[in-house]
């Protein structure tokens, strides 16, 4: 591939492809119950990068956090250039039978590389050593400091992988130009009304908190039922806490994202949008009418979980249902709970977090090194249309907010509707083309933030 101009119908050859692939055959998958992790899957993807990147294991400082990998990568001067993340765990596979190749096979084919972690996040993580091989191989190291973290539990949280590495880098004084980690991408046909493909760099993300709603009864035979029983006083709180939702808000890094889109809008979109300060309700309104848009206005509610009773002829003595948020900049969890509470009006309905909880980022937008991150995503994907956005979902680079002045979640490969829907998904896969796309973008990166030594470096 060019060093100068990335081919699109450039494919990766096969013993790049293998490499990914042999990643993809650990089975890397992280549970919350850490019994249950198979914690030789880790082991064999480490000694997999290691066997297959010798220079990185030569010249970088490897510190580990269980099965985390924080390599260090010593810049000619001060400083620290950037945190490039990436996660080595995976979801479980619902139903492996549906998949057109077993999941964690690693099939390579003619277009595709095959399996579970292909797009979250191996691909990534393959792709930063790939690039950073590349640049030892010739000669090259960073102006200042580049570290590598690579989180073993990012799936679960990350408490024991990214919380421990961020922290160790807090510590050490580490403050970095770029955080880069996983996101957005480039889609196609996604975007309504908009005929080119469409560069989403993140520069921030949602908060996470799933409440869980409860209540208990006396119970007794269900032939003598008092006005409700537990289940349908649970039912009636997830109605009314689904059918309020959090009000719609059109945030600056939203309203940032519509800007920026505007000009490969077309009309009357454009002209609306060009109207965005006092015509914000309308726009969110618009937004709100899809489920792909919607959750970039509100936060958002989804009841996942709920349970009660053991008979059909038995009153039910309790009763629970969960429910997801993932919050808007400008809400909290708090608020959330404090939302909930006063729309279910109801003092018998406990209403208490469960599990783990992020707040959102604090003030997304983007930062001095946005404008980079973009320059290499349109030199290795022409024609494509950059804005930016929040990552719906909660990701390891929440545990990093503060170490750096620029965040940028993004990766430059082209997917569709489909595509995105192998994410967590059946069938996940991605093309060798969009591979290739991915290990251009960061041996260019590499390339911005390296200098070739002198001599006597060198010797």
């Amino acid at each position: 591939m060019s060093s100068d101009t990335a081919d699109l119908g450039t494919a990766v050859d096969d013993q790049v492809a293998e490499r990914l692939a042999a990643a993809l055959r650990c089975a890397t998958v992280s549970t919350e119950d850490d019994t249950a992790t198979d914690h030789t899957t880790f082991d064999a993807l480490a000694a997999h990068l290691e066997r297959s990147y010798p220079l990185v294991h030569e010249h970088l400082e490897l510190e580990t956090f269980g099965h985390s990998r924080l390599y260090r990568w010593a810049g000619a001067e001060a400083g620290t250039a950037a945190i490039l993340l990436a996660h080595q765990d995976v979801v479980p596979v619902d139903d492996p039978a549906r998949w057109t190749h077993p999941p964690f096979d690693g099939v390579v084919d003619e277009e595709f590389i095959w399996g579970r972690g292909a797009i979250d996040d191996k691909s990534r993580l393959i792709a930063i050593l790939e690039a950073v091989e590349s640049a030892l191989a010739a000669g090259l190291r960073p102006r200042r400091t580049v570290y590598l973290a690579f989180g073993h539990d990012e799936e679960v949280f990350g408490d024991e992988g990214a919380v421990l590495m961020a922290k160790h880098l807090r510590d050490a004084g580490v403050r970095a130009d770029l955080l880069l980690d996983e996101g957005g991408v480039i889609t196609e046909g996604i975007a309504d009304g908009v005929d080119q493909p469409v560069a989403s760099i993140m520069v921030g993300e949602k908060g996470y908190a799933t409440l869980r709603l409860s209540v208990r009864e006396t119970g007794g035979h269900s032939s003598m039922p008092g006005r409700q029983t537990a289940v349908g006083r649970i039912a009636r709180a997830v109605a009314r806490v689904q059918d309020h939702p959090m009000p719609l808000r059109l945030t600056p890094v939203i309203a940032d994202m519509l800007a920026r889109l505007r000009a490969v809008m077309p009309e009357p979109r454009k002209r609306l949008l060009g109207l965005t300060g006092v015509a914000g309700p309308v726009i969110t309104r618009i937004m709100a009418a899809r489920p792909q848009t919607e959750a970039m206005v509100r936060t958002t509610t989804a009841p996942t979980v709920i349970q009660g009773g053991v008979k059909a002829n038995v009153l039910p003595q309790q009763a629970e249902a969960l429910v997801n948020f993932r919050i808007l900049p400008g809400d909290s969890v708090a608020s959330v709970i404090a939302h909930c509470r006063k729309v279910i009006r109801d003092n018998g309905v406990s209403v208490e977090l469960w599990g783990m909880a992020s707040e959102p980022s604090r003030t997304p937008a983007p930062g001095p090194s946005f404008d980079t991150v973009a320059r290499l995503a349109e030199a290795v994907v022409p024609g494509i249309a950059v804005t930016t956005g929040l990552v719906p979902g909660a990701t390891d680079s929440r545990h990093y907010d503060d170490l750096a002045e620029t965040r940028c979640n993004f990766a430059p490969i082209v997917l569709t509707q489909d595509d995105l829907a192998t994410i967590h998904g059946t069938d996940e896969r991605i093309s060798r083309v969009n591979y290739a796309r991915l290990i251009e973008f960061n041996r260019r990166l590499v390339g911005e933030l390296a200098q070739v030594p002198s001599r006597e470096e060198h010797r």
